[in-house]
């Protein structure tokens, strides 16, 4: 596929400028130069819009994206606060819009100064007069002769119209080719291939009034498009050209691809919950934490990684996309064209006042959320890292989160000051919540007092203050056909009762007989409730971008010694760098793979490897030998392991998985996501171990052979290696919280996803 067509037809408002999806054949270890030169002025115009009038689906997150834009551009990239215009919601309308990007991007902008326009909001498809051709891909199905709009505030305000007040894709291709600099940056996060809410998840798209067509673009979108034509002196045979080769300038990044859905997700609980983008809080997050010298191409390959990890929780299927200006080397420029002149953090001072700090923890990931409302720690740090002073949360609103200074401190940390993490709070009484979907119907109540009953279980109302986990309730053909579109091959029957993502896609092997009553279900149910919650409390605790430790984690392709992924520590990131040289962790059925840990620290490490299928179930890969675990853990200093352990572990001359043989080797089968997990401590994590041994003698299993936890002792496990992870925490520094500790200079927790595919 061409990356000439990458605006056309994905991400929704993607289609805005001529779309192709990002190609990866083209990636590689091209890091360290062409880095941008400092720019006299950087520019940025940042529009959200969750308000739009009746009738037209509120939106949730679009606020907040721009707020995360504008505190990663100011704190991270050095923007002037004073540079950086907002639009929201009634103010966003499509006259402001353009008036704001002609007066405030085209009319400062100068050569070589940065330019950084963004879009929260809903998109559509509306017929273009004079279309670009489209690939023949399935991607593209149905959208050849439209193109991709932005829906501004007042872009649907006669409800009777056939025609709308969208800017379309060809206008903002004009207004960036009216641009004096090259370095432009446009992010969309938005889509136009469904719109509506699925589970607890709301998509930014509008769906089409006009039956099975789309409707036209205004007279007036047709006059501006006329308008700036004429100033740039293109013909409209030119500009359909310029548009059929690639986009006008810069970069152009958006959420998701042509058939895929933008998601406006929530996040956290309580008066921590808070509404964003799913690609923008995963953009700016990454921003937050990466070193500022890596290039958009590998950039983006970490981002589509992370976007499947998402994937695999919520059940959203989607992946950036982005495009370069034809015959330009932006794709091995930094993000934004900029290398941060700060270094990689997890918060930022906004403010002090009697003597409780303020802060915007915008580089907190989604899914250890929950360990930064109270008890965590963070460094104040400065300019070159070095620690200044330590701040305790006391408590956490969205993403601005509040605490105390602990102990002498010479002055009160200012505003502006970066924050990295030092220990965060893991809850100890983490439950699992299940969000009650409307597909119960009379049921409900009865589901909800069943649930009630079970330890660490909660049960919530979808559109509550709380976030869910996970669904519960009837198989539907919404449903159905969610599960057929992902793949899925064991479709329930209908009226079945089980569990689903939050995005509605069915978990498999949840589900029972479509007659099970309401009581039989919530009984069956319990032993996955408990694999689930033990997988989340894994996933509070990973920490790959903030621990320091010096580990490096490479998982290989058994068959073909090609390296699948290689990763590292925050400790580690001057050694090693993150790189993943394969289809973003995809294998096909069949495949096998070795993992491989490296112990760059000066002191030796303990570690245990752990991979989690797609239903959840947790099977111990490391260390295997039940006689002395303790010791079969330790990496010494400098060394390497290579797990599963066999002699013939470097054969690439026989398929073990097609023709087994005595020795475990590591066999990917199915469809779905496998996660490989990587926990390093400075200790032993010595009780874990003993309830995974004892389990190991109960079970009889062999030695050097992997040991696959049951439901309740998968919960068991993680909640005792949680224990012994906080002891050492302890241990080390004082720590007032009474939840669980994790000390970033004691442990790394490191998640490697894989897809497995057909074959």
């Amino acid at each position: 596929m061409k990356r000439r067509y990458f605006l056309q037809g994905a991400g929704g408002a993607l289609g805005a400028i001529a779309l192709s999806q990002w190609d990866l054949a083209r990636q590689g270890d091209r890091l360290g130069h062409l880095l941008a030169q400092p720019t006299p002025r950087k520019l940025a115009l940042l529009v959200g819009i969750n308000r739009y009038p009746l009738g037209i689906s509120p939106l949730r997150g679009c606020v907040t994206d721009v707020e995360m834009q504008r505190q990663l551009l100011v704190h991270r990239f050095g923007f002037n606060p004073q540079d950086i215009l907002t639009l929201t919601d009634e103010n966003a309308t499509r006259e402001n819009l353009l008036t704001a990007f002609e007066s405030h991007l085209i009319d400062q902008a100068q050569p070589g100064d940065i330019v950084v326009f963004h879009f929260s909001g809903h998109g559509a498809l509306v017929r273009d007069p004079d279309p670009i051709p489209l690939p023949q891909d399935p991607r593209y199905q149905g959208v050849q002769g439209y193109n991709g709009t932005l829906v501004p505030y007042d872009g649907r305000l006669n409800p009777q119209a056939t025609e709308v007040n969208d800017i379309m894709g060809k206008t903002l291709f004009l207004l960036m080719s009216a641009l004096k600099t090259d370095q432009v940056t446009v992010m969309l996060d938005s889509c136009h291939s469904g719109g509506g809410t699925r589970g607890d998840i709301r998509f930014r798209a509008i769906e089409s009034r006009f039956g099975a067509g789309y409707s036209d673009p205004s007279e007036q979108e047709l006059m501006t498009q006329e308008t700036w034509m004429s100033r740039l002196d293109l013909s409209p045979a030119e500009l359909k050209q310029r548009r059929t080769q690639g986009i006008a300038k810069g970069v152009a990044i958006g959420s998701a691809q042509a058939n895929q859905l933008a998601a406006d997700a929530s996040f956290g609980r309580g008066s921590g919950r808070f509404f964003a983008g799913a690609f923008t809080y995963g953009v700016t997050r990454y921003l937050w934490q990466q070193p500022g010298s890596l290039p958009l191409e590998r950039v983006f390959v970490d981002l589509s990684r992370s976007a499947r990890d998402v994937a695999n929780s919520s059940g959203i299927q989607q992946a950036p996309v982005f495009a370069v200006a034809p015959g330009s080397d932006h794709d091995q420029q930094p993000l934004y064209f900029l290398t941060p002149p700060t270094p990689p953090a997890e918060a930022v001072v906004l403010a002090e006042e009697n003597g409780e700090i303020s802060f915007w923890l915008g580089g907190v990931s989604s899914q250890s959320l929950e360990a930064f409302e109270e008890g965590a720690v963070f460094a104040a740090i400065d300019a070159q890292g070095q620690e200044l002073a330590q701040i305790e949360q006391t408590r956490r609103e969205g993403l601005r989160g509040y605490g105390v200074v602990q102990g002498e401190a010479r002055s009160l940390p200012q505003a502006g000051l970066l924050l990295r993490e030092r220990v965060r709070g893991v809850p100890p009484d983490l439950s699992l919540r299940l969000g009650l979907d409307p597909s119960l119907a009379d049921d409900l109540n009865e589901m909800r007092s069943l649930l009630q009953q079970i330890r660490q279980v909660d049960p919530v109302p979808l559109d509550s203050g709380e976030t869910p986990h996970f669904l519960i309730g009837r198989m539907t053909r919404i449903a159905q056909a969610a599960a057929f579109e992902q793949g899925s091959r064991d479709i329930a029957a209908l009226a079945s009762i089980g569990l689903f993502t939050r995005g509605l896609i069915p978990i498999p092997q949840s589900f029972g007989q479509p007659n099970e009553s309401i009581a039989a279900a919530a009984n069956r149910l319990v032993p996955r409730f408990q694999l689930l919650l033990a997988g989340q409390i894994l996933g509070s605790v990973l920490n790959s971008d903030t621990s320091n430790l010096n580990l490096e984690v490479q998982v290989e392709v058994a068959q073909s010694n090609q390296t699948l992924a290689r990763g590292g520590t925050r400790g580690g990131r001057d050694l090693v760098v993150q790189q993943r040289e394969h289809d973003l962790n995809s294998l096909p059925s069949g495949s096998e793979v070795l993992i491989q840990v490296t112990n760059h620290e000066d002191r030796d490490l303990y570690v245990s490897l752990l991979a989690i299928g797609s239903s959840g179930r947790i099977t111990v890969l490391y260390p295997n030998d039940w006689d002395a675990p303790e010791e079969a853990a330790r990496l010494v200093s400098g060394q390497s392991l290579t797990a599963p352990e066999h002699e013939g572990h470097r054969n690439t001359q026989r398929d073990y998985c097609r023709n087994p043989s005595e020795e475990f080797h590591l066999c990917l089968t199915g469809r779905g996501y496998v996660e490989i997990l990587t926990i390093a401590s400075t200790r032993p994590l010595r009780e874990a171990l003993r309830v995974i041994a004892r389990i190991a003698a109960d079970t009889g299993i062999a030695r050097r052979a992997p040991l696959s936890l049951g439901d309740e002792d998968s919960l068991n496990v993680v909640e005792t290696l949680l224990g012994d992870i906080d002891r050492h925490t302890r241990g080390d520094i004082e720590v007032r919280t009474t939840r669980n500790a994790v000390d970033v200079n004691q442990m790394a927790a490191l998640s490697t996803m894989i897809e497995i595919i057909d074959p």
